[in-house]
């Protein structure tokens, strides 16, 4: 008999990661989809970062590294986070993992305990909630909406926070809605927190290049905050190394270390090439790096944000990073081509997959079940062709 365990049984398929296997079964069947439902950014890695790489297997770094990462790597991201964030993180306060989704797993598996409360604003990345159902804790959706500007307020946090509340988990830039949270909304959630010291904080920086407005703030940065925050972030998206697969923390030590027991158990460390390569990105200074895929994506948003505006029907903000929109699309709910009737966004991602064969992801998964995502980490060309597309078969809807 085979039966899986009640622990896989909890967890759902990331949504991302669904429809991105959908596309390709499509595709696979010789249809032309646009697949807007990945995050990955469409850039190659720059060069001086593959070369640091090229060298790093001329120089066999081809063996088992410290669990944490080489001691090298660590030096070079607390020296990230003290130029970029100001953080005075020490290396043994580091822990690189394989990729920011294993960080994050990491410090859910160290802190949570069957029952602790996580509070999530919404929309949040799919995998949060599935990652604290997996360390046995309870995702806590905090409600936004796009005429908030999908923000949450420190009252709105206060007014679920329990006797059983461990944790409050965000991202900033946003995944999926590309909201910032600007130092005063960040301050605000601080004080409110300085009531509740026994909540800790996963602050998600992993769109900091990725930015519209004029800087990047750290909570962690906010001295009330330091020793209860762990700072996550990575290169996947600001260096255009998804494949590369590196992500770190900043933390107190005591959850470093907890970290690092964690994944010594289950991974040990991550690839030394790619440390290598990461080492060197973490030496550059980001914003000359990142700097041209930032205002392609800059440019990409503000065409994709002017075509949403011109669809009839749909509500839309204007995300201030990352590569995503996350418009309100609730006006085709009970409308219907004649043949699909459209009930809730999964129904909608589905008509436009099979339709206008478009790839995005239902807001459901992120929280938001009456919006969709579409990422714009694809050239400008197949973006004007999926508005199109959209667009058409958006105004069959009656």
């Amino acid at each position: 008999m085979n039966k899986v365990s009640d622990r896989l049984n909890r967890l759902s398929e990331s949504a991302t990661l669904a429809m991105a296997r959908m596309s390709r079964e499509l595709q696979a069947k010789g249809v032309n989809v646009i697949a807007l439902s990945l995050g990955e950014p469409d850039f190659d890695t720059p060069e001086f970062i593959k070369e640091a790489g090229k060298k790093a297997i001329d120089d066999n770094f081809s063996h088992y590294t410290p669990v944490p990462g080489l001691a090298e790597l660590r030096s070079s991201i607390a020296a990230k986070f003290k130029r970029d964030n100001n953080l005075e993180y020490k290396p043994d306060q580091i822990v690189t993992s394989t990729g920011a989704k294993q960080s994050l797993a990491n410090v859910c598996l160290s802190l949570l305990n069957p029952g602790d409360e996580v509070l999530l604003p919404c929309p949040y990345w799919v995998s949060y909630s599935e990652i604290i159902k997996l360390a046995e804790g309870n995702p806590i959706k905090i409600p936004s909406s796009i005429d908030s500007d999908f923000k949450v307020t420190a009252n709105d946090l206060e007014a679920a926070i329990t006797s059983k509340t461990k944790m409050l988990m965000f991202s900033s830039p946003c995944n999926p809605s590309g909201t910032v949270y600007t130092q005063e909304e960040l301050e605000d959630i601080a004080n409110m927190l300085e009531k509740y010291p026994e909540i800790f904080v996963i602050s998600d920086e992993i769109y900091e290049h990725i930015n519209f407005t004029e800087k990047h703030f750290s909570i962690a940065s906010i001295p009330s905050m330091f020793d209860r925050t762990i700072t996550v972030n990575g290169v996947s998206k600001g260096f255009a190394m998804t494949g590369w697969r590196v992500g770190f923390i900043g933390a107190p030590l005591w959850i470093a270390k907890a970290c690092n027991k964690i994944q010594g158990q289950i991974t040990s460390a991550t690839c030394a090439i790619a440390q290598k390569a990461t080492e060197r990105a973490m030496l550059a200074e980001p914003k000359s790096t990142t700097k041209e895929m930032k205002e392609t994506f800059l440019q990409r948003r503000n065409m994709l944000v002017n075509e949403l505006k011109n669809i009839k029907g749909i509500k839309c903000n204007i995300p201030q990073g990352a590569f995503y929109v996350f418009p309100d699309i609730s006006n085709f709910f009970g409308k219907s081509d004649g043949e699909s009737i459209i009930n809730n966004a999964n129904d909608l991602c589905m008509y436009l997959l099979n339709k206008a064969h478009v790839a995005c992801v239902a807001g459901d998964a992120f929280g938001n079940p009456e919006c969709i995502r579409i990422s714009y980490a694809a050239s400008e060309s197949k973006l004007i062709e999926a508005m199109k597309r959209i667009k058409k078969h958006l105004e069959l809807l009656k």
